[in-house]
């Protein structure tokens, strides 16, 4: 027989773990900060273990809290699933998925189309908090850039993240060696000052620092490169259409690992659903076809 000890107290816990206090807990399960904290401490009364640290204005749960909110957190997700599913009407069938505002427009939406085409009646719902964003609770899934290490989720690797330098065919045949480049003109993205010196390290330029236009996301930087503003940083698999179609070219052929990868990122109770196994499916085979391309003309040249 199944038996669930104090489930009143189990979600305060799992809550306040999860949020990192009893208000915030407190505001999502409609009760005051002081309920929870009475719960939570019931809980351990009944468990005879100790789950949260009390330090000054903060909660930090001991090892045994976190391996127990670990645990609760996709039980309580999969649950809300389900009964989202079981209460939508038949015909709606809805995919979220969180990607970064780049990722969105470089490579998932110009893709969605094919997807519409095998499977007409989901609908991709595409919410872009950021690659860098917590795991949306109304996601079901993301595509993260990282080291593929998310406690609590599956992570399948979709893309290597390699650097290469783009810019204009026009401004491309400027440069006949990495030397000739000019730092006012390395277009810059904000949150990754490291890819322009990881690139000129490998290319064995020592004397040039980016020093160009600073941009906040890649796609802006990119798009800076495609109105021949510099030379843009590029990072698989953002620049693979633009290189296709002619709007940037690559005036070298050092392409340097930037030493993270894309994954797909999804809790584990997801991937028995029809429909994100459908997307699952798919997106793992688009993320394979520009590489199987760059071999083939790999091969052909």
């Amino acid at each position: 027989m199944r038996r669930l000890l104090f489930l009143n107290g189990i979600k305060a816990f799992e809550a306040a773990a999860r949020t990192g206090s009893f208000a915030a807990a407190g505001q999502e399960l409609n009760v005051s900060a002081a309920a929870i904290s009475r719960m939570v401490h019931l809980l351990e009364e009944r468990l005879g273990v100790v789950l949260f640290e009390r330090k000054a204005n903060r909660l930090v749960t001991t090892a045994a809290g976190r391996a127990y909110q670990n645990g609760l957190t996709p039980i309580f997700d999969a649950l809300a699933s389900l009964t989202a599913q079981v209460t939508a009407p038949a015909s709606v069938r809805v995919l979220t998925i969180g990607v970064g505002p780049t990722f969105a427009m470089k490579w998932l939406i110009p893709r969605l189309a094919d997807f519409r085409k095998e499977e007409p009646d989901i609908e991709v719902r595409i919410t872009t908090g950021g690659a860098a964003a917590p795991f949306g609770d109304d996601w079901t899934c993301g595509v993260k850039l990282g080291g593929g290490e998310w406690p609590g989720f599956v992570a399948e690797p979709l893309f290597a993240a390699d650097l290469l330098p783009v810019c204009t065919a026009r401004l491309a045949g400027t440069f006949k060696r990495p030397a000739d480049l000019r730092g006012p003109s390395l277009i810059r993205v904000a949150h990754s000052p490291d890819d322009w010196p990881s690139w000129l390290k490998a290319a064995g330029v020592t004397r040039v620092s980016a020093r160009g236009q600073e941009f906040q996301f890649y796609g802006q930087a990119l798009q800076a490169a495609i109105d021949g503003l510099g030379v843009a940083m590029g990072i698989r698999p953002y620049i693979d259409d633009d290189l296709a179609a002619g709007r940037l070219v690559a005036p070298f052929a050092l392409s340097v690992p930037k030493g993270m990868h894309w994954y797909l990122v999804y809790r584990g109770f997801h991937a028995g659903q029809r429909d994100f196994a459908a997307f699952r499916r798919w997106i793992i085979r688009a993320a394979a076809e520009p590489a199987a391309r760059r071999k083939g003309a790999r091969r052909a040249g």
